[in-house]
Parts: C-alpha cells; sequence; structure tokens
C-alpha cells in the first residue's frame, strides 16, 4: 500500500460505494483500465472490489452491453415462499379462527390465534420445532399473509332493551293485583343469591359434625 495514493484510492472507493448495479460495474471497469492495467485481480488488491464483479464489467465495458440485474433474487427467501406447504398449514389453522373488518375498511383478516398458538400447532401436526421459524418470525409471517392478532371482544348483555319498561310495568301490575287480594301470598326471593349447601357450608365446617 502506497502511502501517497492512498487518499486517492479512499475517494475512488468512497464513490464506488455510492454507485449500484450497471454504473457501479462501468465505474469499476474505468477505474480497472485506468489505474489496473484492466487486471480484476489487481482492483480486488489495490481496492477490495470483487473480481468478478470487476471482470463483469469489463465484459460489458468491450462488449457494449449490459446484463440485466435481478435484484429481488438477491437476499434470503421468506420461510412461506421457501415452503408453500408451510404457508397453506398456516392458513388451515388460522382460516377458522379468522373474521373480517366489520366496517369492510381493510382487506386485513384478524385472528385470535397468537404466532406461539399457531407455532404450537404446527408441532401437533408433526412439524419438528428446530425446522419451524421462531416466533417472532411467525409474527412476521402471519402478517405477510395478511393476518392480525386481535382478541375477539365477547358479546355485552344489553343492560336495557326496549321491552324493559314493558316488561316492569306488567310486573308493578301483578304485584299490585296480588296485593289487592286477600287470599294471595306475596312472597320476595333473591334470584342472584348463592347458598352454600352440604359439604361446603360454612367452610366445610359442618357445626351438627362438630357438637358430636
Amino acid at each position: 500500500m502506497d502511502p501517497a495514493t492512498e487518499p486517492l484510492d479512499a475517494l475512488i472507493r468512497s464513490g464506488a460505494r455510492r454507485l449500484t448495479g450497471f454504473r457501479r460495474r462501468a465505474f469499476l471497469a474505468e477505474v480497472t483500465n485506468a489505474l489496473c492495467d484492466g487486471s480484476p485481480r489487481q482492483a480486488e488488491r489495490r481496492f477490495g472490489w470483487g473480481r468478478d464483479t470487476v471482470a463483469k464489467g469489463l465484459h460489458e465495458a468491450r462488449r457494449g452491453m449490459r446484463c440485466l440485474d435481478h435484484f429481488a433474487a438477491r437476499g434470503r427467501r421468506r420461510s412461506e415462499d421457501q415452503d408453500p406447504q408451510l404457508a397453506a398449514d398456516i392458513r388451515a389453522i388460522v382460516e377458522p379462527h379468522t373474521y373480517a373488518d366489520p366496517e369492510l375498511k381493510s382487506p386485513r383478516r384478524y385472528t385470535n390465534l397468537s404466532a406461539a398458538e399457531v407455532r404450537d400447532a404446527l408441532i401437533t401436526q408433526g412439524y419438528s420445532p428446530t425446522e419451524l421459524p421462531s416466533e417472532r418470525t411467525m409474527r412476521d409471517i402471519l402478517n405477510r399473509m395478511n393476518y392480525r392478532l386481535k382478541r375477539v371482544q365477547k358479546g355485552k348483555p344489553l343492560k336495557k332493551i326496549p321491552a324493559t319498561d314493558a316488561i316492569f310495568a306488567n310486573v308493578a301490575a301483578v304485584r299490585q293485583q296480588a296485593r289487592d287480594d286477600p287470599e294471595a301470598l306475596e312472597i320476595s326471593m333473591d334470584a342472584k343469591a348463592k347458598v352454600a349447601l352440604g359439604d361446603y357450608v360454612r367452610g366445610g365446617k359442618n357445626p351438627d359434625r362438630l357438637s358430636r
């Protein structure tokens, strides 16, 4: 490494990092032809560039052609794309527990199953825990499959219905009729009170048994 040329080399590396695809390869080829005698190996040693990329850039410069970049194929494929059967099994588990947006404002599907529950269900079906994605990745998969976790709210009982006033008016009329009848016996009973009987009364302490 020549200390005199190091600032220039650092500037060239910085310029290469700011480019992508065909433009970057064209820049690498131009620098290689000018400073490295057109040798990809020398460019690799001097600038740290991959010599295969440099060779491709040189080939494009000589032929006057451009290789198409397939950026979508780069990187790690998603789990549901690698294993379509896994995606089908996840849908089979989640679909019975999903419902659409009640107001139809979104195409999302809501489910009351968590990512951990879906993963446990897959293990029950025969999947090995080591071959399945982690719980966090499973949550991402569900989101990509357009499922959102949302607990289903239980139905709340109506405190008052339109016929409530009529019911209480009828009860009051029957009560008044019973009070006016001298032969009628009125009994008051609280239907909500719970009375413990048998072995459960007084915490299981039966005074009859204790007196014996």
